[in-house]
Parts: C-alpha cells; structure tokens; sequence
C-alpha cells in the first residue's frame, strides 16, 4: 500500500472517530505526518509502511513534539521488519507506540483496545497481578501449586503477580484455568510503553535559529529538523510553533502552520530573515527579524500573538 493511500486511511479513521484532523503537507523528511484532536486528546501521528523505517531522530523529533504540545505521539504501519503487523497488537519504536491501521481503527472507532504487545521472542501480555493473586488465594493455592498448573515456576508466579508480562499462550492457561479474565488491556493514550526510558532533555540540530537572542527574551528554544515549524518555543506556560527562514521559504509554511496551531491550541510565528514588518496569516504572525529586536520581552511577543 503506497504512503498516499495509507494517509488516507488513518484521517478517516481520525475522523470517522470524530477528530479534527490537519491538513496534508508535503515534507521530506518529516517527523510526522498529521495532527488530531478530540476533546481533551491530541495525538502526533507518523504514518510509514515499515515501522522499523522510523529513525531514532524522527523518533526524537515526534516526542519533542509530542510533549511541547501535551500530545500522544503515536506511528501507524503496516510491518515490522519482514512481517505483518498483527492486528491487536501494539509495537514499540524507541519508546513510541507503533500500531497497525486496523488496531487504529479498533481503539479510536470501535473502542476496543489492544490486549498484546510485541517483543523480541513473540506477543506478550500485561497480566493483572492483584487479580491473579485473589484467584490463586481464593482457591487456597500456593505460589508453587499455581505455578505446577501452569508449567513455571514459583518465582515466575511471584513475578506475574507483580506485574511481570507472560507470554499469550501462559495467559490462555491462565484464564482457561481460573474460568476468568486476567489480562489487562494496553491504553495507547493514557500510559507510555514500559521501559520506554524517553529523554527529558532536549539536544539543539541547528544553529541557524537566533538562539541567543531568543533566550535573551526568556524563551527556551527547542530545533527540529522535520516539522513544518522549525523550532517549538516555550515561554511562561506557552507553547508557540515557530518557522525560521527567508520570506520565500517559511511565507508558504505559515498557512499550514496556522492549521496545526488551531488544532494543536498553540500560538504560532514565523520569523523572517528578509522582512521588516509584521502581519498575520491566518493564526500565525508573520514578523521580521529585526522587528523582534525592538520588543522587550516575552509577555511582549505574546501580545502581539494574541489568542
């Protein structure tokens, strides 16, 4: 299925879902492709044939992103290295869910979230240790009776009942032999992949945004090298997605940009290298470089971005 078709899939998904969904642009390369919002959820999608295609940059582009806008980052293929994805299942790409169209559509449209995650050696899944304790004391069981049934050990029991995942085929045992559900369900929105071990601190691509001057003003600056927007700057509580360039480059971005923003609910600008003035493109103000020299602050900037 070529990227076109499958971008086509998941925003109507999103929306038969009843998201608000970005418009389509042309990057390459991109750190994600579309941005959804429904009631208090925000997701950053990236859509790819093979998950494994993801690089960690992309990666740490997307969850950058993901986190400055209090979004889900979110990667929906259609493989994994040579095999399909499962339907059901959930993947992880460098600490980011990774998850079929069809899982997609199941979790967002059908309500039915995944029960199985991927991991070297097969599907595993999350099994409910406080329930499986009761079960087992209820039945007057000991570790090592429960582990007997089973085919494991005493130890791998304690584990389970601790939160260790197992295996499908153990958690089949399992619920066959207690006649009840254990398996806890995998919110794609709600948790992060366990161990997923994600960087908090943030490394600069590009020198070519005026940093210092920007710092100055009391905004940190966050780079990134496949957005639409350059760079994510915060300030007091506030996110604003910047483009950074001359006037024939970021002027034809400051649309697309205005889109992601009112969807996003974030401010939005773009700085330009060769204009001296300031107008607004939809949500996003148009300024010239030079004109942010003769501000004073951040507060000040804000004003002029308004709501």
């Amino acid at each position: 299925m070529s990227q076109e078709r499958q971008l086509q899939l998941v925003t109507s998904v999103m929306i038969s879902a009843g998201f608000e969904v970005s418009e389509k642009f042309i990057l390459r390369p991109r750190s994600f492709d579309l941005i959804a919002r429904n009631n208090g959820t925000l997701l950053v999608i990236k859509v790819v044939t093979h998950i494994d295609s993801v690089s960690e940059e992309a990666a740490f582009d997307l969850d950058v992103i993901a986190r400055h806008l209090g979004a889900v980052p979110l990667i929906v293929g259609e493989r994994a290295r040579e095999a399909e994805l499962e339907r059901g299942a959930v993947y992880v790409r460098y600490g980011i869910y990774a998850i079929s169209i069809a899982t997609l559509y199941d979790y967002f449209v059908e309500k039915i979230p995944p029960l199985v995650y991927a991991s070297p050696g097969g599907l595993y899944v999350n099994i409910n240790g406080d329930a499986l304790r009761e079960l087992r004391e209820r039945r007057n069981m000991s570790l090592g009776d429960l582990g007997q049934v089973l085919g494991v050990s005493r130890r791998t029991i304690s584990k389970y009942e601790s939160g260790m995942g197992t295996t499908l085929e153990v958690a089949i045992r399992i619920e066959e032999f207690f006649n009840t559900g254990v398996v806890e369900s995998i919110d794609l929105v709600g948790s992060e992949p366990a161990g997923a071990g994600r960087e908090t601190t943030y490394k600069r691509h590009d020198s070519s945004i005026p940093i210092e001057f920007l710092e100055q003003l009391g905004m940190q600056l966050h780079t990134l090298r496949g957005a639409p927007f350059q760079a994510l700057l915060t300030f007091d509580k506030h996110t604003i997605l910047t483009g950074y360039g001359t006037a024939q480059k970021v002027v034809k971005r400051a649309a697309l940009i205005s889109n992601l923003s009112k969807i996003a609910k974030k401010q939005a600008m773009c700085i330009i290298t060769d204009y001296h003035h300031e107008k607004k493109i939809g949500r996003t103000l148009v300024i010239g470089e030079e004109r942010l020299h003769h501000i004073a602050d951040g507060f000040e900037l804000l004003d002029m971005l308004g709501d």
